[in-house]
């Protein structure tokens, strides 16, 4: 291990050394101390290399320190083999492009960071697919599933990894960069025989192979999932002596690839998909050979614990109803050349089927998605379940012969059983793979002592079956231990040649797969361990009222690394920085809270920087496997740095927005004079900390309160009509158009008696103190009518998600809070529940979904509305406008990541769009940002509604 002086010195070489980013501080060490694994180990630092040559300059240079080299991908490994007290080479930010795809050859040519998807996208152009998909295709990098040997949901249609690497560019730790591929005995005769580091490698290679090929054809399992070990069997005669394959699944040990070149395989234009429902997921388990029988594409496997632990946590309520009855389901995919095709496959099947178990078949691409959806949720799902013991990995990948999946799962189901540990069973039945997460406790040392004993016994019993350690997710240090079990002693030492042979100093990765570390060292937790438990603002109700045990959700699946689809996280997508991802701040906290690698407290830089760019958008809240609440963290965290400081002067400027445009609105002409005229408007915004490219909203002449005050009230049942700040202030004819609405409705609608602010952009600065005030004020002044359970509708999504999801969360003791926070609804939800049916507008619409709807009050109910107003309309997929409330507005880098994120989908959709295509956006940042950037005028839902009822 080097000394803080050698880190220094090795740093300052790799800076003169490397054009890409060399980051040795103690907030980058953070951010890649652990990945999906038990494991935590601070690395001495970090690399981004710009191109090859930077990772070359970095071999050498850490050659000559003798400092320990580990290349990564997404991080997303599950057995540890992704953190290191090392020099570690991100690839994803800049080595990740699809050098070339070959539909003639099927083949393609790739850097080791691109993303799974992305290749699949490019080869799709051609009718062709990259086989291997794991449940993080969506982010995993290529050069990490060779890492691993990945597979996926597709290895019954195309194997794992290795089976679809026809080449590798690679790099050994002495600095020999050389191509590896399959090799004909002549050609290994002719390059043993050759001069140089390649021929000393083909060589010791070559002998390998001869001492240990009987070897390697008795102890290597026949089945279709053994990923544990090196792949010794690749460089038998049989095999085609394939080094490339060979050194797929060697986790960074070996070698640093630098180039792929992959197999491609054509990609069933259209699937169909039956899903089985079973008494059990052993009785499921046992249907598999005889599915597999009817050459399905996909055969995966899930049972009630798994489900049972999305409803706990909410994650897909609504696609839990199309599974069919049971407590264990197989979801079985068809490929065919058309959708009558791939349905015909499905139904037929179906229909032999449907005498023996509950079967569901679906046609729709949508839906099948949303199935897929649970499945692929599993990973982290099952990791923190309200009223459940955390879950965690350490036994969640082994494999079995598919004809003895039944059985293997009842004796493990057996063993857990003994030892009083629970965990769901899915996976990738069709191979006989299963994954699962278990409630070990890895927190004290008896806890600690069970979990090692139960992976020694539950080893046994896979070999038992003829099975593998590791069906998919590697050996790492959590399964490596274990190899000479498996392997014996002379596969193991022969495994130990392999590596010296490509890394003859040891440098890569070591402790990993071989001459490992323990199983149960260098634990995230470990014996003692306690979460940090600071005085905080918020309750962190769920997380045992501990921030500590929150910062503990993340379990490193990285789905906030997509860069496709969904909300979370546009500042990743704006950036791709781990720092500015969900994870990468979640692991932050967790360093700093538990004074780890950062020290500094609420002080922390690293933690601020990190946090700045979090646009609160709380897309992780919903969009999380494991609920991780960013924005939560973020104004908690704020708070406290804070303290006694003073805020930056947007903090002052737009964080109290609300009293800025009460006493600009005495006096709105002048007010307008001044934010409105070149030149004045100019110090405005310098005061205010807005950036100079943007527009200051015009304060209406006259607010929406003042207009409510002079009009009589109908009659009907009352109705609260929340006020907010923008609506009130900046566009009164929105809540105008509310009104009319509601009362339209049946409603007798009602505003609050006095002024009142539900502190929304306080939150965003951690102005929490104010913030708990306003709320409190708020609580007083409407308590009669909360007690007597009058309802109370808001039309900025916003602000009704503070009553949903702050409120509560700040205030979890007090019976008002909560029965406010139950009887507040978004527009389209109350109309809804009310039985509102709204006359037919059928116009074509554009329609953004404001980040804050989505994320806590679901955007379901106003679909439904949308449709039931006969509208055509289109929602983009990405979901972030990039203004998120003040944000965009600011100054600097947040307004440029504004723009970044919202020209990824929406800006650009905007500008496409007819001109007689009705723009809707619920927020008032949404529309601003549509306004400010493409011209465009963008409506309220209230006011899709009042034009409807207008013609």
């Amino acid at each position: 291990m080097l000394g803080r002086e050698e880190a220094r010195a090795l740093a300052a070489d790799l800076r003169s050394a490397v054009g890409g980013e060399v980051r040795f501080d103690p907030g980058s060490r953070a951010l890649y101390s652990t990945d999906g694994s038990n494991y935590r180990q601070v690395p001495i630092g970090v690399v981004v290399p710009r191109d090859v040559d930077d990772v070359v300059a970095v071999t050498e240079t850490c050659r000559a320190h003798g400092a320990p080299i580990l290349p990564r991908g997404a991080g997303t490994s599950l057995a540890g083999q992704c953190c290191n007290v090392a020099v570690i080479l991100d690839f994803s930010k800049h080595i990740n492009a699809v050098l070339e795809v070959d539909p003639a050859r099927r083949l393609a040519r790739v850097q080791p960071g691109v993303v799974c998807d992305q290749l699949g996208t490019a080869a799709g152009a051609h009718g062709l697919t990259f086989g291997p998909d794991p449940a993080t295709h969506g982010w995993c990098t290529v050069g990490g599933m060779i890492g691993n040997n990945a597979c996926g949901v597709h290895s019954v249609m195309a194997g794992k990894t290795a089976e679809n690497v026809e080449e590798l560019e690679v790099l050994t730790s002495d600095g020999v960069r050389m191509r590896v591929g399959p090799n004909s005995e002549e050609d290994v005769d002719r390059s043993a025989g050759s001069d140089g580091r390649r021929g000393e490698i083909y060589a010791a290679l070559r002998r390998i192979r001869d001492m240990n090929a009987d070897l390697i054809r008795g102890r290597f399992p026949r089945i279709p999932r053994r990923v544990s070990g090196y792949n010794l069997d690749q460089l038998l005669p049989e095999n085609g002596f394939n080094v490339a394959r060979a050194l797929v699944g060697t986790e960074g040990t070996c070698v640093t690839v630098v180039e792929a070149t992959v197999r491609l395989i054509p990609s069933p234009p259209a699937r169909a998909m039956v899903v089985l429902g079973y008494p059990d997921i052993e009785a499921a388990a046992d249907d598999t050979i005889q599915i597999l029988a009817q050459g399905p594409i996909g055969l995966e496997g899930m049972d009630g614990r798994l489900v049972e632990a999305m409803r706990r946590k909410g994650l897909h309520s609504g696609d839990i109803r199309l599974l069919p009855d049971g407590d264990g389901w197989l979801i079985v995919e068809f490929g065919g050349g058309s959708s009558l095709e791939a349905g015909s496959k499905a139904r037929d099947f179906a229909a032999g089927t449907a005498n023996r178990v509950r079967t569901e078949v679906y046609e729709d691409a949508s839906v099948q998605r949303r199935v897929w959806g649970i499945r692929e949720s599993g990973l982290g799902a099952t990791a923190h379940v309200p009223g459940r013991p955390l879950g965690w990995k350490g036994w969640d990948d082994s494999a079995v012969p598919p004809d003895r999946l039944g059985p293997y799962l009842r004796d493990l189901r057996a063993l857990m059983d003994r030892f009083g540990y629970d965990g769901p069973f899915y996976g990738h039945f069709g191979d006989g793979c299963i994954h699962t997460r278990v409630d070990f406790d890895l927190a004290s040392s008896e806890g600690i002592m069970k979990f090692r004993t139960f992976v020694d016994e539950a080893a046994d019993l896979v070999l038992g079956y003829g099975g593998s350690l590791s069906g998919e997710h590697g050996d790492g240090q959590s399964r490596a231990e274990l190899l000479p079990k498996m392997f014996g002693t002379e596969l193991v030492q022969a495994f130990r040649e392999f590596k010296a042979i490509w890394d003859p100093s040891g440098l890569m990765n070591p402790g990993k797969v071989i001459d490992a570390n323990p199983i149960t060292s260098n634990l995230r937790l470990g014996a003692g361990f306690e979460p940090a438990t600071p005085t905080t603002h918020f309750a962190f109700a769920e997380d045992g009222g501990s921030l500590g045990r929150a910062a503990l959700r993340c379990v490193g699946v990285g789905k906030c690394r997509r860069e496709e689809g969904g909300l979370m996280c546009p500042s990743y997508v704006a950036t791709r920085e781990e720092r500015h991802s969900t994870r990468g701040r979640a692991r932050l906290l967790f360093e700093m809270l538990q004074g780890g690698a950062i020290a500094s407290g609420w002080r922390s830089e690293e933690v601020r920087e990190s946090l700045d760019l979090c646009l609160a958008c709380k897309g992780c809240r919903t969009e999380c496997p494991t609920n991780v609440d960013m924005a939560t963290y973020k104004a908690e965290f704020l708070s406290h740095y804070y303290k006694g400081r003073l805020r930056p002067r947007s903090a002052y400027g737009m964080g109290l927005i609300h009293r800025w445009a009460r006493l600009a609105s005495k006096t709105p002409s002048l007010a307008n004079f001044f934010t409105q005229t070149s030149g004045l408007r100019v110090g405005v915004k310098r005061a205010a900390g807005i950036a100079p490219q943007r527009q200051i909203p015009r304060l209406a002449n006259e607010s929406f309160t003042k207009w409510f005050r002079r009009r009589e009230a109908l009659g009907g049942s009352r109705v609260i009509l929340w006020p907010d700040t923008f609506t009130n202030h900046f566009e009164p004819w929105i809540a105008r158009a509310g009104v009319e609405v509601l009362e339209a409705a049946g409603f007798r609608v009602e505003i609050p008696r006095r002024r009142l602010c539900c502190g929304r952009p306080m939150y965003d600065f951690g102005m929490l103190d104010r913030a708990k005030s306003q709320l409190h004020e708020i609580l007083r002044e409407l308590g009669p009518e909360i007690d007597s359970g009058v309802p109370m509708v808001g039309l900025e999504p916003s602000c009704v998600a503070v009553f949903r999801d702050e409120l509560p969360g700040l205030f979890p003791n007090e019976e008002r809070a909560q029965k406010l926070s139950r009887q507040t609804f978004i527009l389209s939800e109350f109309l809804e529940s009310n039985g509102f049916e709204p006359p037919k507008l059928e116009r074509k619409a554009l329609v953004h979904a404001h980040c804050h709807h989505r994320a806590v009050m679901g955007f379901d109910s106003e679909e439904r509305l949308l449709e039931r107003l006969g509208l055509d309309y289109e929602i983009p997929e990405f979901g972030c406008c990039g203004m998120a409330g003040s944000f965009g507005f600011e100054r600097g880098e947040h307004y440029d990541v504004s723009l970044k994120i919202g020209e990824r989908a929406l800006l650009p959709a905007v500008r496409a769009a007819d001109a007689d295509t009705l723009i809707v956006a619920d927020g008032f940042s949404c529309r601003e940002q549509i306004r400010q950037l493409t011209g465009r005028k963008a409506l309220h839902a209230a006011e899709l509604i009042h034009l409807a009822l207008s013609d």
